[in-house]
């Protein structure tokens, strides 16, 4: 068995994904590297995390397919005898618009259940066994899709819906061995939205952002990797939590810069 901890990252070849694999080797973890089309830059990931001192193994798995799922389990399984850290963050969408319903048929609708819901749970019930005898814990990265009812369409709001529900359910089930959390996060900076609306849209609607949002930025993957690593190495007692990243979005717009405040 291996002597450091290990964990599986799915969707890790890039963004927050391949953030959070690059920063749990650092901390001393093995770490399993997932992809399902972007070979080059899983490979890239998967060398950073070697580079970092982890030993390392590449897969290629769709989350939506369960076989998948208990592939990479039994594979990190196999080479480490242990597994201390799940974190589900393969997921897509469709850029349609969130009131543009017309752009989604059924089988969209499914694919995206497909990753975003019923992937993550499959991981969890591929991996819990292993995680249960290690006192491990799971970070689901969902959104603020899902708490606040905006995103790049209904499918993808209603996914990241389901997956805070999920959060909840297994929090409880699977207490008191293993620790289950969220990240929901904001507009990250990421190639994920240029590639899905361009970078003329990316521009406009990061400005927008982080001129209406308390805070006044949008999260990098590393902001969200180093939310998602304290969860699973930190936060001791805290479970069922859907953490909100997006820089006080949901407090409603910031005040006008220069605004008056009352002295306390």
């Amino acid at each position: 068995m291996s002597e450091r901890k290990v964990a599986i990252i799915t969707g890790s070849a890039t963004g927050v994904g391949a953030a959070t694999a690059l920063g749990l080797a650092q901390r001393g973890y093995n770490v399993l590297v997932n992809y399902s089309k972007s070979e080059a830059e899983a490979r890239a990931s998967e060398a950073a995390c070697r580079a970092a001192g982890a030993d390392t193994l590449l897969v290629c798995g769709d989350v939506s397919d369960d076989a998948a799922c208990k592939g990479m389990a039994d594979a990190a399984a196999a080479r480490w005898g242990r597994l201390d850290a799940l974190v589900n963050n393969a997921g897509i969408t469709s850029f349609a618009g969130a009131a543009n319903w017309d752009a989604l048929d059924a089988g969209t609708f499914q694919k995206i259940y497909a990753v975003n819901v019923v992937g993550a749970f499959q991981m969890v019930r591929a991996c819990v066994a292993h995680l249960r005898a290690a006192q491990g814990a799971i970070v689901n990265v969902s959104s603020i899709a899902g708490s606040l009812g905006i995103g790049s369409s209904v499918a993808y709001i209603a996914s990241k819906g389901a997956v805070n529900s999920l959060t909840l359910h297994l929090a409880r089930v699977l207490a008191p061995d293993i620790r289950v959390n969220a990240v929901c996060p904001g507009m990250i900076t990421t190639r994920w939205f240029v590639d899905g609306i361009g970078a003329g849209n990316y521009e406009k609607l990061k400005q927008q952002y982080e001129q209406s949002t308390p805070l006044g930025r949008a999260c990098t993957a590393e902001d969200v990797a180093e939310t998602v690593i304290w969860l699973l190495e930190g936060a001791r007692t805290v479970t069922g939590e859907l953490i909100l990243m997006d820089s006080g979005m949901h407090l409603g717009r910031a005040p006008t810069v220069g605004a008056s405040r009352s002295s306390a």
